[in-house]
């Protein structure tokens, strides 16, 4: 199991200054991969390319582009152009529906047929980025387009995906999924044997399952799953998310993040690798002495100790 970390959301001028160092301190620490998420600050992919062009060797990955507002063709053409920026092998793309609330709301896009529209994107995806042109009319994706955009080395897709139809779809058609608010539980009974068997009929490779969860080292851990609560709230309302946590049996999103002392979070991380999971990722929500400690503890995790 490969060990990772989400990259923190920075404002102001010298928001990307500050990603690249973070990401350089990720690197030193032996972390196999860095994501970032795309919500309403700085574009994932773009940041991620900025930052990654200055600090070599570690992958870096979206988590997760939004599909509805970004035409499958100009993702193809971001993301061949940003792997050539980054170097053969270290881009893996993350994408996702994203939420009815935003895609409609906010973007005024049509959340109709979400399933549909996903294996549609792909349809047109897929194709461009392995270099192939598409001409395909279909109900919520259109495309007669061909690119001539340099491409380095193949792009791996990961696809974000809870319900059933979606996870069927990640293992037919992607490289794998990318997971949030998924406790191990619902990782090992329902996710993993969902898309392994998924691959596993369409003739393709063992998925890869990228696990990403809320982690903080303490010896306070009924403090540290109260901060879990406040500052992933919201996921506890968003309809995908939440019936994750209902399949879960968890009253909300502090009840999946990983909390507790050295030993407690090893038991946790190394149980999610038993579940399944080819990448753990890290969203180190704590801060001060608890940060150091779960920094260190996943150094001592990747090293072995």
């Amino acid at each position: 199991m490969r060990i990772g970390t989400v990259l923190s959301e920075h404002s102001g001028e010298d928001a990307l200054v500050r990603l690249a160092d973070q990401l350089r301190r990720a690197a030193d620490d032996g972390l196999a991969s860095a994501w970032m998420t795309h919500i309403f600050g700085l574009d994932a992919l773009t940041a991620i390319t900025v930052a990654g062009s200055q600090v070599p060797g570690i992958e870096v990955g979206t988590g997760v582009v939004p599909t509805y507002p970004r035409h499958p063709a100009l993702l193809a053409q971001q993301a061949m152009t940003s792997a050539l920026a980054l170097g053969p092998g270290r881009l893996t793309l993350g994408i996702g529906l994203s939420h009815q609330i935003v895609i409609e709301s906010m973007y005024g896009y049509s959340f109709d047929k979400p399933a549909r529209h996903m294996r549609e994107y792909l349809s047109v995806l897929l194709p461009l980025l392995d270099g192939t042109a598409v001409s395909m009319d279909g109900e919520t994706v259109h495309a007669h387009i061909g690119l001539t955009t340099p491409r380095a080395a193949r792009i791996p897709v990961l696809v974000a995906a809870m319900a059933p139809r979606m996870l069927q779809l990640a293992g037919e058609k992607a490289d794998g999924t990318v997971l949030w608010m998924t406790g191990p539980n619902t990782v090992r009974d329902y996710v993993v044997p969902s898309i392994t068997a998924a691959a596993s009929a369409a003739g393709r490779p063992a998925p890869r399952v990228v696990c990403t969860l809320p982690v903080c080292v303490t010896d306070d851990p009924a403090g540290a799953r109260s901060g879990a609560a406040e500052e992933f709230a919201i996921y506890g309302q968003l309809p995908s998310y939440r019936a994750m946590l209902d399949r879960e049996g968890a009253a909300g999103p502090a009840d999946v993040a990983i909390v507790g002392d050295e030993d407690a979070v090893t038991t946790q991380i190394t149980a999610l690798a038993d579940a399944g999971i080819t990448d753990f990722v890290a969203y180190e929500y704590a801060h001060g002495d608890a940060r150091r400690r779960t920094r260190s503890l996943l150094k001592k995790i990747i090293a072995g100790a």
